[in-house]
Parts: C-alpha cells; sequence; structure tokens
C-alpha cells in the first residue's frame, strides 16, 4: 500500500492569532494556535504546519516563543514557515522545537538557500511552499503572501526545488483556497508524476470526499486543510476512519 497518507491541519498565525480566509484575503480568527494545536494533537493528526503569514510581507521574523511553546504541548511532527531567509532562522525554528521549515518567498529571491538548508540540515527539514493561481492557460506562483506575481511556471519550479534538495512540496492553489469545493487534482497529479519526493496538497477541503479524492485522483501524500477543522466542519478522527473504509493507507 506504500507510505500512509498523511492529515495535516495547517494553522496561518497573525499577530499571536490563529485567522482563515478565503482566496488569501477576508482572513477570519479561529484560535489561540498553541491550543489548537494541542488539540489536532490529540485528536490525531499526523503532522502541524504553522505559517506566520504576514512575516515576508512585513519583513520580519517568526516568533520563536511560539514555536517553543508548541513543542511542549505536542507529539507529533510540525513544520514552521513565515520570514525564513537564511540558515540562522531555521537553525532558531530548529533549536526552539521545529521538525521542519517551510521556505516559500525566500526561496524566490535566493534559490541556493534551498541548497544551503539541505546540506546543513538534510532534505528531511526543508519543505518548499508554492503558492499558485491558474491564470490564462498556466500555473503561475506567487510570492509575499499571494500578494504578488512571479513569472515562475509552477511545475518547474517545483522540479527546480526537488533538484536543489527539497525534501517536500507543499503546493497551495489559491484559486481552491478556502472555497470547499475541493483540492486541485489534476495539478496535483500533474505534480506528483514528475517529481519523486512527497507532495502536500492545500487549498479547497470542504468534505470528507474531498480528502479522498485528493488522494485517489491528486496522488497527493498528505492533505492540508484549515477551516474545515478549525471551525469544526471536519472531525479528524472520523476523517481518518472514514478514510480507511475507503481502503486507504491512513493511521488511525
Amino acid at each position: 500500500m506504500g507510505l500512509a497518507k498523511r492529515i495535516i491541519p495547517c494553522l496561518d498565525v497573525k499577530d499571536g492569532k490563529t485567522v482563515k480566509g478565503t482566496n488569501f484575503i477576508h482572513l477570519r480568527t479561529a484560535g489561540a494556535p498553541v491550543e489548537l494545536g494541542k488539540a489536532y494533537s490529540e485528536a490525531g493528526a499526523d503532522e502541524l504546519v504553522f505559517l506566520d503569514i504576514t512575516a515576508s510581507y512585513e519583513e520580519r521574523k517568526t516568533f520563536t516563543e511560539m514555536v517553543t511553546r508548541v513543542a511542549s504541548e505536542i507529539n507529533i511532527p510540525f513544520t514552521v514557515g513565515g520570514g525564513i531567509n537564511e540558515l540562522a532562522d531555521v537553525e532558531r525554528l530548529l533549536l526552539a522545537g521545529a521538525d521542519k521549515v517551510s521556505i516559500n518567498s525566500a526561496a524566490f529571491r535566493n534559490p541556493s538557500l534551498i541548497d544551503n538548508i539541505a546540506k546543513r540540515f538534510g532534505s528531511q527539514v526543508c519543505v518548499c511552499a508554492l503558492d499558485a493561481r491558474f491564470d490564462e492557460g498556466r500555473w503561475y506562483c506567487y510570492v509575499k503572501g499571494g500578494r504578488e506575481r512571479t513569472e515562475y511556471e509552477l511545475f518547474e519550479r517545483a522540479h527546480e526545488m526537488q533538484e536543489r534538495g527539497a525534501g517536500e512540496i507543499l503546493f497551495t492553489s489559491m484559486n481552491h483556497d478556502g472555497v470547499k469545493s475541493g483540492y486541485a487534482n489534476e495539478a496535483l497529479a500533474k505534480m506528483t508524476d514528475i517529481l519523486s519526493i512527497p507532495v502536500i496538497a492545500s487549498g479547497g477541503a470542504g468534505s470528507k470526499e474531498h480528502f479522498k479524492d485528493v488522494f485517489n485522483i491528486g496522488h497527493a501524500d498528505a492533505a492540508l486543510a484549515a477551516s474545515v477543522f478549525h471551525f469544526g466542519e471536519i472531525d479528524i478522527k472520523e476523517l481518518k476512519q472514514y478514510l480507511r473504509e475507503e481502503n486507504i493507507n491512513i493511521r488511525l
């Protein structure tokens, strides 16, 4: 059956609170990140992702205090992203207790950062996040929390990141983000076909069936979601039981 598929709640953090938007805008508060993280850990989540969503835009560092508190409260792997620009940022977050770091805007400004993280800490530490929107017939990558479009094409960029040493790709479809109509399964299937490293799907979860489809049709290795978990629309234990009943290899 291969490696077990993973369910990953994502906590977007702004000003110390967990927030969630639609298409990267219209943010609403969802609770305290440390407490939510602990609840998800106890509910059976496989991993967590914490993203300081305005760190790159506001050019400030991700807070390490929250990372330290999270590490003391949970017993599953977690990834931290936002405002990571150099190896010293990675080291600081790993020492605070993070298992992996997610880089996005910095990897466009300085692609060699991927190489350097992989060489210094190992590929397993480096998650490369790609926010992309389907515009005018192609997938364009965006940076700075979805505020700025680049001319980079999604699949070429994902392959380059893999070749530089990324351990995983976290692909968020901005078209699907918060809409709850399902993941970008066609693009995900293409990406998983091109890459040999795991792909985490993000953007579009609205039902248990969407998780089934992202694994069966999108061939994703992990499914990340936010609002359906934050606002109690889908229970993680029930979701994982459903997926097991649908013959998807998942840890209960």
